[in-house]
């Protein structure tokens, strides 16, 4: 019925249960399937939270500078359990890891619905982030495992379309869920596809254990965790309401030097220690070095701005979290139709065109939106994620393609933990250094925005007298509750102007970062091998 010869069976934690035979044709696709759900759970987390802020905002009476952190804990966390997959797959055997990782994600998932207040949400994402950051290299490394390299490209592809769908149906699925139940329920959905999957890996998968065991980086684990958290908390609450002293404060100033002497202390110990946490020897294979500085500016930019969109269609244009969600969904599928064929293109010509063609791509779906105003229409802002589907779906098979084609085997666990840890590290930066922005830009705009109101102009008083008029046939009350409402309605524009104003300046610097990218692709170096089918090596 499966195409499938035959069975084989073996024991496992739930008992005697059927295994797909790894030597058939097909074994490789169906692992490639079972990847795809943790793949696609991984990322619609880190989507559909963005359609919520706005709710949970609301919910637990907090602001942008504490909302941003539901999204930062969860990249942050992903991005520190990045580079320990490779000794845990390596140490405990790669299904057993990617089966542990899934339930880890999907028991933080059902915590996270739990949550009674922001502080718990934050602290079960990290729970959440924990079990993606150990999802997603682990299961790039079991694709990259079963395929050969002359079919990497199209594999890759194909694993891409599980991020791509859930980039489209997160936010859409989201804000359907939020519109009709509560802002619990996008953590819900997470149980029973974490359940099937956890299943299917058990079923599906073989064990696969590296030879060697080398004794884990402790010291290596401790300082970069230390030298990222200190680093993004000064980052993210320089400009904090709650940090009277700004940049300068002595708690800011802390958290700088605490992640300086970090940095140093892990830089210092990963380059003497036999068996490093990240193994910085990878970085000597240039095009690799190169493809992991692309993603970090690519995190940077990308990640940063998804954090802005939902916000501004909600807070500015009134969206509900459906209509904002539902307007995500054409990326997904741009994105899913074109990873297939810049992968097959990858595996053929230069995998620089198509990377570039998709930086250029995005960067101008930023600046489109740089444009943003009030009254922008439902078609201009389409128009922006048109682009950005476009533009994901030709950069990150490419990218991979090339950066990956030169790693042994076993090294590849390595290899992609790092590799996906730069991105998630730029993403976390990106959400901090974004929101920082945002609230900066707003109270700037505020006051300029303010000081431009002369309330004592012929201008401005006809616009509150008629505002005050407006207001008693409305609902009405005495002129002088009317003439306050009036002045509130004038604040409140300018409050949402300023907020608008601030997104825009966001976006220009979010597509400054992303136009950054094309400077390391340009150097990234390619030859096509002789041999039965054409396919892109790295130079050394």
């Amino acid at each position: 019925m499966f195409g499938l010869k035959k069975k084989s069976f073996r024991k496992s934690a739930v008992g005697v249960i059927p295994s797909l035979h790894h030597e058939h044709s097909s074994y490789k696709w169906w692992v490639l399937a079972n990847i795809m759900i943790g793949t696609f759970m991984a990322v619609l987390d880190a989507t559909i939270v963005d359609v919520s802020l706005a709710k949970i905002m609301a919910t637990f009476g907090i602001g942008v500078d504490t909302v941003k952190w539901v999204a930062t804990a969860y990249l942050l966390v992903f991005a520190i359990m990045l580079p320990t997959s490779g000794w845990i797959a390596d140490h405990f055997g790669y299904k057993r890891t990617y089966a542990t990782a899934l339930t880890l994600f999907t028991l933080g998932s059902l915590l996270c619905s739990l949550s009674w207040n922001e502080s718990a949400l934050i602290f079960f994402r990290i729970i959440q982030g924990a079990g993606a950051g150990l999802m997603m290299p682990v299961g790039m490394a079991i694709v990259m495992r079963e395929f050969p390299a002359e079919k990497r490209g199209i594999a890759l592809g194909f694993w891409t379309i599980a991020a791509a769908a859930s980039v489209s149906l997160g936010p859409t699925l989201g804000g359907y869920l939020i519109d009709n139940f509560a802002w619990h329920s996008i953590f819900d959905v997470n149980v029973p596809v974490g359940i099937i999957g956890i299943f299917a890996t058990l079923v599906i998968q073989r064990e696969y254990k590296t030879s060697t065991s080398r004794s884990f980086d402790t010291v290596g684990f401790i300082s970069m965790s230390i030298f990222l958290s200190a680093l993004l908390i000064a980052l993210s609450d320089g400009n904090a309401d709650w940090n009277t002293g700004g940049w300068t404060s002595p708690f800011i100033i802390s958290c700088f030097a605490i992640s300086l002497l970090a940095f140093v202390v892990f830089m210092i110990y990963e380059l003497n220690i036999r068996h490093p946490l990240i193994d910085l020897s990878l970085l000597k294979n240039f095009n690799f070095a190169m493809a992991n500085v692309v993603l970090f500016i690519f995190g940077m930019g990308m990640f940063g701005s998804t954090f802005l969109l939902p916000l501004y269609l909600q807070n500015a244009l009134g969206y509900t979290a459906f209509q904002a969600g539902s307007l995500f969904l054409p990326i997904g599928f741009l994105q899913a139709t074109m990873s297939p064929i810049s992968g097959n293109l990858a595996d053929k010509v230069n995998p620089k065109i198509p990377a570039t063609i998709g930086i250029i791509l995005l960067a101008l779906s930023l600046f489109v939106n740089h444009f943003l105003s009030l009254f922008s229409e439902t078609s201009s802002i389409m128009i922006s994620l048109y682009l950005r589907g476009l533009g994901m779906g030709w950069i990150f098979t490419p990218l991979s393609t090339i950066a990956l084609s030169d790693i042994p085997r076993e090294r590849m666990a390595q290899a992609s933990g790092l590799y996906n840890i730069l991105r998630q590290i730029g993403g976390s930066f990106g959400v901090a250094i974004m929101g920082t922005l945002l609230t900066n830009r707003t109270t700037f705009h505020s006051t300029m925005y303010g000081q431009a109101v002369n309330q004592y102009s012929p201008v401005a008083k006809n616009i509150l007298i008629g505002l005050s008029r407006f207001s008693m046939q409305a609902v009405g009350g005495t002129s002088a509750v009317s003439a306050m409402r009036a002045n509130a309605l004038v604040i409140y524009n300018i409050s949402q102007q300023a907020f608008v104003s601030a997104v825009d300046d966001d976006f220009f610097i979010a597509a400054l970062i992303t136009v950054l990218c094309l400077l390391p692709i340009l150097f990234l170096r390619y030859k096509k091998k002789k041999g039965p089918g054409p396919k892109i090596t790295a130079m050394e």
